[in-house]
């Protein structure tokens, strides 16, 4: 384990206590007792100012912990919503500028990550030069494209043009830019080695659905993008830019229809397809899969997963039987549109002029500095994070919060000991998981090396390129090695968390273990009502409908009795069944079965979080805080850990292709509680209330 050298290290101090002596033939008058200071009160963590009193909290408990915050609370016009994640996320931002500014301001030596750090942020902000140099850096990629000339060329374009794509058993949609992407981790069955995923691909606006859908909302969406494409092209100088632009839709079109759901994307089973790479020619006709695989760096393989087998049957018969210039239209279109944020600003203004007005109602494009700051951290993550942990992150917090960690991975074990419908022998391998659940808070234990990533202060879009490869590179280098079961998939300046149910592991990064998420001087009710939910929620996904899927190891196991298995999914009927009756717009319904795994582990993490903060006061009696109970403030906690407000295209976006349920949604959880029920006293009648048949408990 790599050890760090912490700049926020308490100093000791030592007092030194002057004594004179009397004045001759006096007395000294005799000195007070020094009584020590008594150690400050914990704060109640709750904000009184955002609770509305005059809603009920068994009609609405979202509204009653956050309404007065959402009647003073205006969306920035640069934000698709608001809520707390965001400010945690203003304060890392904040930070993450003091540290690339700075280091910019420093003079680095050359070769270094600080170096590099400046320099990605530099050239990013360097706007004169951007509009100077034109569509110049992105030209090698569109003669590449304008180089294609048969099914070969194309295939060998559409895997050099592969990229990594995010974890998809933790991805908020099933989506990549490209045709394919790759991911890469252990086998699902065999966790020895490391395998690659192929993945669907390929649209430009975000999940099929929004090629497919009926409404009123998602034509607008289709014509505006058809839109967008013929001003990308016109504005690169393409002749007959609205024949191209219809052409290019309606092969994304044709691409949407061949994708699998959302739904059938988080089935790990119709996900266990093992292919010998040398038959995708068989199983997948149309690509010329010999020269896709050796762009891709993937000839050596002996076999790679194809993730939505039919998504990759339909794609791979289109690159066959779709004109050869229409895909030539449609890959230099979105080689400019990949790369518009870092082309003059015209292209960038069209793009924002889709993706953040059209696609999610904001009004105003970020700061440069903000969208250069965020860059730079996509690109140098790890390099940043080691910085930002050591000045940001005390030793102090992690070890308070890897307390809690314990506390509920303890309580959760407990829990499953009392489980009346569970048999023994499925309780042993639940209990095993959870005993080695690998617990990551803060930084990992190893960093990404970057000496290889190239970065040169006047070119920012080579920059970005450059940085796409180098991680692509450093996944497909992973394969048929024996994975690394402590690698983080998140870097420590992230607001966010995660379970990794491959590895049977758990990251908290730094930067989510700030107030009101975690604070150190709070109660401990709010702490487990907002932090210690987090935890629980990541424990739990362990055991979701999606982690109870996996064995300790990581391994695609079924370890579950055929009656727990039903009992299992009974449960979880009843879940799907109250998140679809909940309403987001309307006509909107959410899809229960879509974010079941996450409503899953919003149950039970919280039912976890409740146990261990009773746990934690040692038997004692909670004491009253501002008027309010240690229950109540623990509830209070939750839901305002969930507070948002969200424009109606951005929530319109996250219901047709999220995995997560909107916040206020979330925030309602604690009616399937039975202890909510003690701490508000919500009545029969009243539009949260269950009866305690109808509340949901699976652990």
């Amino acid at each position: 384990m790599r050890s760090f050298r912490w700049l926020l290290l308490a100093a000791a101090v030592s007092a030194a206590v002057a004594c004179q002596r009397a004045p001759e033939n006096q007395t000294a008058a005799p000195q007070a007792a020094e009584t020590p200071a008594a150690p400050a009160a914990p704060t109640s963590g709750i904000d009184l100012a955002g609770i509305d009193k005059s809603v009920q909290p068994g009609d609405d408990f979202d509204d009653y912990a956050n309404g007065a915050w959402k009647k003073a609370t205006e969306i920035p016009a640069d934000r698709a919503g608001v809520s707390t994640g965001f400010y945690v996320f203003e304060k890392a931002e904040k930070r993450n500028a003091d540290l690339i500014q700075g280091l910019d301001k420093a003079n680095p030596a050359a070769g270094t990550n600080e170096r590099k750090i400046a320099d990605y942020y530099a050239a990013f902000m360097d706007d004169a030069g951007i509009e100077k140099r034109g569509l110049a850096p992105l030209q090698p990629e569109l003669d590449k494209v304008a180089a294609v000339t048969d099914v070969a060329t194309l295939s060998r374009y559409l895997g050099a043009d592969m990229r990594a794509d995010t974890d998809p058993l933790n991805s908020t949609n099933f989506y990549t830019a490209n045709l394919f992407g790759l991911f890469v981790a252990q086998g699902l069955e065999d966790p020895s080695t490391n395998v690659g995923y192929l993945m669907q691909g390929g649209l430009g606006m975000p999940d099929r659905e929004y090629y497919l859908a009926g409404d009123k909302d998602m034509a607008a969406n289709r014509a505006a993008y058809q839109k967008y494409i013929a001003d990308i092209l016109k504005l690169a100088g393409d002749a007959d830019a609205d024949k191209k632009a219809k052409a290019i839709f309606d092969l994304e079109m044709k691409i949407a229809k061949a994708h699998a759901s959302v739904v059938d994307s988080q089935d790990i089973h119709k996900a266990n397809n093992p292919w010998p790479t040398a038959d995708f020619a068989k199983n997948a006709p149309g690509i010329d899969w010999t020269a896709f695989f050796e762009a891709a760096h993937l000839s050596g393989q002996q076999t790679v997963f194809a993730w939505q087998p039919d998504a990759i049957k339909k794609l791979s018969a289109l690159v066959a039987g779709e004109p050869l210039q229409t895909w030539k239209d449609y890959l230099r279109f979105h080689a400019i549109n990949h790369s518009a944020g870092l082309l003059p600003k015209a292209y960038a203004d069209l793009s924002f002029g889709f993706y953040g007005t059209q696609l999610n109602g904001t009004t105003q494009q970020r700061d440069r500095w903000k969208r250069a700051i965020g860059a730079t951290n996509n690109a140098l993550g790890d390099a940043i994070g080691q910085l930002y942990i050591k000045q940001y992150f005390p030793a102090s917090s992690k070890a308070k919060v890897e307390d809690m960690v314990k506390n509920i991975l303890a309580t959760f074990r407990e829990g499953v000991d009392k489980l009346e419908w569970m048999t023994p022998e499925t309780k042993k391998t639940a209990k095993a998981k959870a005993e080695t659940m690998l617990i990551g808070v803060g930084y990992p234990d190893s960093w990404r090396d970057y000496s290889s990533l190239e970065v040169k202060r006047d070119d920012p879009l080579g920059n970005a390129l450059r940085a796409e490869e180098a991680e692509y590179r450093h996944q497909t280098a992973k394969l048929g090695k024996a994975p690394d079961k402590k690698e983080w998939w998140m870097t420590p300046q992230t607001v966010n968390a995660v379970q990794l149910p491959l590895q049977n592991a758990m990251n908290f990064p730094a930067a989510i273990l700030e107030a009101p998420f975690f604070d150190p001087n709070a109660d401990a009710a709010a702490n487990y009502g907002s932090i210690g939910a987090v935890i629980g929620h990541e424990v739990s996904h362990g055991f979701d409908n999606l982690g109870s899927e996996f064995d300790a190891e990581g391994r695609l196991r079924n370890w579950w009795t055929k009656e727990d298995a039903a009992h299992f999914k009974a449960a979880t009927d009843k879940l799907v069944a109250q998140y679809d009756a909940y309403e987001a717009l309307p006509g909107l319904h959410l899809n229960g079965k879509q974010t079941l795994g996450e409503n899953i582990a919003d149950v039970a993490g919280l039912q976890a979080a409740y146990v261990a903060y009773h746990k934690s006061l040692g038997g004692k009696e909670a004491p009253v805080i501002d008027g309010l109970t240690g229950d109540q403030r623990f509830f209070l906690s939750f839901a305002q850990a969930w507070r948002a407000k969200q424009r109606d295209a951005a929530l319109r976006a996250q219901v047709i292709g999220d995995g997560h349920a909107p916040a206020r949604y979330r925030a309602l959880t604690v009616r399937n509680i039975d202890a909510w029920y003690d701490a508000f006293s919500p009545k029969a009648g009243q539009k949260l209330y269950l009866e305690p048949k109808d509340r949901v408990k699976i652990w």
